[in-house]
């Protein structure tokens, strides 16, 4: 696929949320040492509390950062109001806060959290369906912005609707609308948008070309229809609905990661640096994610679903997002600081603006760490589970350290 940097936005729009997400991924780590591996549920305060500082606070803040990076990239458009960005990484900041504040010791937060989300994110899906409008015709990728977006916008509505009951205000199915809420915003969102952009991402890193794109597009339609006969089970009472869109979501992880290895074999780059190490053991964990939703399926459980919640987030998605700062980063700053010395002297190459050292640090410390907690799961010991967080955390000071050192390269 081709991309044109000549619309993309100023650096300086884009470094706040790759700073603010990284720095909320330490303290969602932070947060992992109040987790009791012993007597852990997925709807306790505590864990509710985690999983929004993570997907808003990281997760989000990073996609965001980066959709505005590459949204205009792709299309090849200028953005509708790029200004529009300088307002969203704050409002999304003091909105995970409240939440996560909220649901461990004032539910009454959560309204006000939910609405100042709702306002960041309301924001970014204006901006972005008001620069898609100037396109005539969507390639496949620009396709899965709008699905997401989509998913996202309902998302959001269920989200707000759920932290008004939450906090008392009116009386709602709060658990119905919970798991609404997590599979349209993370599932719907989250899910769809790392598919379409690891279509631009990876084949342009990995240098891969000649692949067939009929699996990742069977994949996106699969995890839509999974996504919506989830959500519809919940208010039809369809156990049909369900169980259906479990089996999309297990064909849909399938057809992407063979879609992944495709993109793989047809790589020219061969060098396995930090990315490709992340990127691997990243895509190593999202297989471990479909057997254990498989197993899921079949046994029915607790375990088996915590076990999975922890190699998606932790595994997959933190790895994926991290490994791609790496390439991501350098570039930017490499466009903005050194391509208009092209010529005039001699300037670095990308390679040269990652620190090898902390990133080998960063990647093995996190590896290291996913993999003892999910043993740690496993086997329900906290010691155990607290000496991978411990790991976690080392690597995540490491990443951090590294993102300042991108941004600031001299």
């Amino acid at each position: 696929m081709a991309v044109s940097t000549d619309f993309a936005p100023p650096f300086k729009l884009i470094a706040p949320y790759f700073v603010l997400g990284i720095l909320f991924y330490i303290g969602s780590i932070i947060y992992l040492f109040k987790i009791d591996v012993v007597d852990i549920s997925q709807f306790s305060p505590t864990t509710l509390s985690l999983i929004h500082i993570f997907l808003l606070g990281f997760v989000l803040m990073i996609i965001v950062g980066a959709m505005a990076q590459l949204i205009p990239v792709v299309l090849e458009v200028g953005h509708f109001a790029v200004e529009l960005y300088y307002v969203i990484y704050p409002l999304l900041s003091i909105g995970a806060l409240l939440m996560g504040y909220g649901f461990l010791f004032s539910p009454m937060l959560l309204p006000f959290g939910g609405v100042v989300v709702l306002i960041a994110m309301g924001i970014f899906l204006f901006e972005t369906m008001m620069t898609i409008q100037k396109v005539q015709k969507l390639s496949f990728v620009m396709k899965t912005v709008l699905i997401a977006n989509i998913f996202l916008f309902f998302g959001l509505f269920f989200g707000i609707i759920m932290a008004l009951g939450y906090g008392g205000i009116v009386a709602v199915d709060i658990e119905k609308y919970l798991i609404s809420h997590i599979f349209l915003t993370f599932f719907g969102y989250v899910g769809i948008t790392i598919m379409g952009m690891s279509l631009v991402l990876l084949p342009m890193f990995w240098l891969s070309h000649s692949f067939g794109w009929k699996s990742v597009e069977y994949s996106v339609y699969c995890f839509s229809a999974s996504v919506s006969l989830i959500v519809l089970h919940l208010f039809f009472s369809n156990y049909m609905m369900l169980y259906l869109g479990y089996c999309f979501i297990v064909l849909s992880i399938g057809l992407y990661l063979y879609q992944i290895w495709l993109i793989y074999k047809t790589r020219v780059r061969k060098e396995k640096d930090i990315y490709f190490k992340s990127v691997v053991f990243s895509y190593g964990s999202l297989c471990v994610v479909l057997l254990l939703g498989v197993s899921y399926l079949i046994f029915q459980s607790d375990k088996l679903l915590l076990l999975f919640g922890w190699f998606l987030f932790f595994g997959y998605i933190g790895n994926i997002i991290t490994g791609h700062l790496y390439k991501i980063v350098p570039f930017l700053v490499w466009y903005q600081k050194f391509s208009p010395l092209i010529g005039k002297q001699k300037v670095p190459m990308l390679g040269d603006m990652v620190p090898k050292l902390g990133a080998t640090f960063q990647v093995y410390f996190t590896i290291s760490g996913v993999i003892l907690c999910g043993f740690g799961i496993g086997i329900e010991n906290n010691e155990l589970f607290y000496s991978g967080v411990s790991f976690l955390f080392v690597g995540g000071v490491f990443m951090f350290k590294n993102l300042l050192f991108m941004i600031n390269f001299r």
